[in-house]
């Protein structure tokens, strides 16, 4: 499974996002902010990390897959580099939508539902679980799911989790510090702007 940052997202929008992942920039935002604050206590108490929502298999599983969708680059860190696990796991709890009679939200359902998918897939391909499964087992099952055009009907429900998932991901990497120095972004920052340079107007037969 080829998947690079910059395929990831160029991924974004390509296909839709399942009800059960949708949120608003809004709950990312929170959800950045309360991650951010959760990791920085943690290494201050010299303590790992503690999920709110996610299983402890979840969590070790969310954080391999993040990786296999953003691992680390020249450029800069990882998923998990950039606290996206964290995000994730706040996401699931942040403002959730509407729930159901169970008090179980769609988001919930989705992201729970799917790494189960995958874990049942592993276990009956590989005897094991995703997040134990070696390497090379791990990229054969998600080059299956990761492009939907090319994925058989029979694995539709984990083409749908996954490529949600990766959305999410994307999001949470994005829209963190790291992502955004990844991106280059240069907006909100003072700026100083001294006019067209002088070759661009020469070509457009301006005088400067």
């Amino acid at each position: 499974m080829a998947i690079s940052r910059r395929k990831a997202l160029q991924a974004l929008g390509a296909v839709p996002v399942a009800a059960g992942f949708t949120w608003t920039a809004a709950e990312a935002g929170q959800a950045h902010q309360h991650a951010a604050a959760a990791r920085t206590g943690a290494a201050a108490a010299k303590k790992p990390y503690a999920p709110k929502f996610l299983t402890p298999h979840e969590w070790a599983t969310v954080k391999v897959l993040v990786d296999l969708i953003i691992p680390k680059d020249e450029r800069s860190g990882s998923a998990t580099d950039a606290g996206v696990p964290e995000f994730i796991d706040f996401i699931m709890v942040d403002e959730p939508p509407p729930r159901s009679r169970r008090g179980i939200s769609s988001r919930q359902t989705a992201i729970r539902g799917g790494l189960r998918w995958l874990d049942t897939q592993s276990n009956e391909r590989f005897g094991k679980t995703f997040v134990d499964a070696a390497p090379v087992d791990r990229t054969a099952l998600l080059d299956e799911i990761a492009w939907p055009k090319r994925a058989k009907t029979t694995m539709s429900q984990g083409v749908a989790f996954f490529n949600s998932f990766r959305d999410l991901t994307a999001s949470g990497f994005w829209s963190s510090k790291m992502g955004v120095d990844d991106l280059k972004y240069m907006g909100n920052v003072p700026n100083q702007w001294n006019g067209c340079p002088p070759e661009a107007l020469a070509k457009l037969g301006i005088n400067s």
